[in-house]
């Protein structure tokens, strides 16, 4: 019930206050993050249990409302956007939350150490994909200037810019990714196949939190173009 009447005080009259308040829930479960990982590093179960509850909590936040715009929702907009498209933007961003939430859980699943010579490109990364996310939810935030101008004028450039800056931190991502697996490669001889296989692992979703923040972008600007 709580999640309907948030909705529904959200909703107004434009979809795209749900979907913004959808997408500041997301970026506020993805902050946690880099505390998660202070607490990996630091081999501290109890933060590590707090930080992932706090996780899980955003998460299902984002879920219900998902959820329930999924039901509430129009299928008639009278807007220059698809109900097709709001719904696929919803997907996406909703994905940065589950994203989180998986690495979250297999932190608290496995008892994971990181290697010395890794934790300061661990950092790196996670902050830089910390970084697309908010920037993501700043991308999102343009919505409402955006539908007042129909998707044109300097709103829509200054979107333009932000999803710019976007796809340009993804880009640092993939560099910070390579670099921290790299490190995880000079230390195989010393870790366990299985532990390696679990790193590989986490390096990716770390890496996924940026390129699902640079698809909410993509399709924002393919909102724009059209």
């Amino acid at each position: 019930m709580k999640a309907a009447n948030t909705l529904t005080s959200m909703f107004g009259r434009s979809p795209f206050k749900p979907l913004q308040g959808h997408m500041g829930i997301v970026n506020e479960c993805v902050k946690e993050v880099p505390a998660l990982f202070e607490a990996l590093i630091a081999d501290d179960r109890a933060e590590l249990e707090r930080v992932s509850a706090i996780i899980f909590e955003r998460e299902q936040s984002a879920d219900d409302i998902k959820n329930e715009m999924r039901i509430r929702l129009p299928q008639s907009l009278f807007m220059p956007v698809d109900r097709r498209d709001l719904l696929e933007l919803l997907d996406v961003q909703d994905s940065i939350a589950d994203t989180a939430q998986d690495i979250a859980g297999l932190l608290m699943e496995r008892k994971m150490v990181v290697p010395e010579d890794m934790v300061e490109n661990l950092r790196a990364l996670v902050q830089r994909c910390v970084d697309s996310c908010a920037k993501a939810n700043e991308v999102i935030n343009g919505l409402g200037e955006l539908l007042e101008t129909g998707f044109r004028g300097r709103d829509a450039d200054r979107v333009e810019r932000m999803v710019n800056e976007l796809n340009q931190i993804e880009d640092e991502t993939d560099k910070l990714g390579m670099s921290l697996a790299q490190s995880l490669f000079a230390q195989e001889d010393r870790l366990s196949p299985v532990s390696v296989v679990f790193w590989y692992q986490l390096i990716q979703w770390i890496g996924d939190l940026a390129d699902h923040s640079e698809k909410v972008g993509n399709l924002l600007r393919l909102l724009i173009a059209r």
